[in-house]
């Protein structure tokens, strides 16, 4: 039963159904974001614009990192009923996000080189054709960030809507799913958004630049506003890199749910004083939790059952391995049970 329940759960849970459409909007923008990359290197090059060039070279990277984040939630789709991975695919999208973080600093360090390198050597600026040029980024920019803006809402009621209602199991309990005010984001999708945001963010200070070289002559703007939207670019990419690595190294354990678990499982000394020993969580999925639980206990009624049943009432936890050590003597349970 354990098996078969927890495959059942990293198949219907782990890749949920809003990924689909995350899947496609990545797929889509990644290919409107690879157009008007040749379009704006192309016409940085042709009109000199280094805030245009940087722009270009930056959608560039992006429409490479979107493509990942694509063929992550591809490659998470396709393996999702292999039991080879114990806990599902989830975290194959999480490694696509990381990537994408590791791009934008590339990126970045990429902006401020050229930037430099045009304040060293300052050269003429077709200043009208170039700020055309960048309105159009700007606009394919909030295209897409629109279309991956309403993937993320879709994928936010989604999960909502399915943790809304009470379920039944075979241990003889019913739990109700709580409002717990932990957001849990598409780490993947955030990825591809922060992508296109800061692609929006650079056409913004290429326009200014631009603008402002074209109007006042001043052509030093142009690579301070690439060095500008470098350090962004890299605020953002350092953002995403510090979420998404602590998915992948399992730091869990200054999370809520943790202290939720130790409430739910230890009980004062007049109830059979229970305390837990050792204690393990990590995440599994979006908001999916594992937990391996030792406990110490004087309540000589209380069986590994007993302690799943009081984890029950919180429905993101969905795997758990519960020892159980009584006082006064050498008997102890371990079981493995998937809520």
């Amino acid at each position: 039963m354990h098996t078969e329940n927890l495959s059942a759960w990293t198949h219907d849970h782990v890749f949920d159904t809003g990924n689909a459409l995350a899947e496609r909007s990545t797929r889509v923008v990644m290919w409107i974001t690879a157009a008007a990359m040749v379009i704006e290197i192309t016409a940085g090059w042709w009109f000199n614009s280094m805030a245009l060039l940087a722009d270009g070279w930056h959608m560039s990277s992006h429409a490479f990192a979107i493509g990942v984040s694509a063929l992550a939630y591809a490659a998470a789709r396709r393996y999702a009923q292999d039991r080879r991975f114990a806990f599902g695919t989830w975290k194959i999208e999480i490694l696509g996000g990381f990537a994408s973080a590791i791009f934008l600093l590339g990126v970045a360090a990429m902006m401020v080189v050229g930037s430099i390198e045009r304040i060293v050597s300052p050269q003429a600026i077709q200043y009208r054709e170039a700020i055309a040029v960048a309105i159009l980024g700007l606009a394919v920019n909030l295209v897409c960030a629109l279309i991956l803006g309403r993937a993320h809402h879709h994928g936010h009621d989604h999960h909502h809507h399915g943790h809304g209602h009470g379920h039944s199991h075979g241990h003889g309990h019913e739990h109700r799913g709580h409002a717990h005010d932990h957001p849990h984001h598409d780490l993947n999708l955030k990825s591809a958004y922060l992508h296109v945001i800061a692609d929006a963010a650079t056409s913004v200070l290429a326009i200014v630049a631009l603008v402002g070289g074209w109007i006042y002559g001043w052509s030093w703007l142009d690579p301070v506003m690439g060095i500008v939207g470098a350090v962004l670019v890299a605020v953002w990419a350092k953002g995403l890199l510090v979420e998404t690595g602590r998915v992948l190294l399992d730091r869990e354990m200054d999370h809520p749910v943790v202290a939720e678990i130790r409430e739910a499982v230890e009980s004062a000394p007049e109830a059979g004083e229970t305390r837990i020993t050792d204690l393990h969580v990590w995440r599994v999925g979006k908001a999916a939790y594992s937990c391996a639980v030792a406990v110490v206990t004087s309540d000589a009624a209380l069986t590994p059952d007993a302690v799943r049943a009081r984890l029950a009432e919180h429905e993101e936890i969905v795997h758990s391995t519960i020892e159980i050590h009584h006082h006064g003597g050498s008997r102890g349970a371990l079981v493995e049970a998937a809520s």
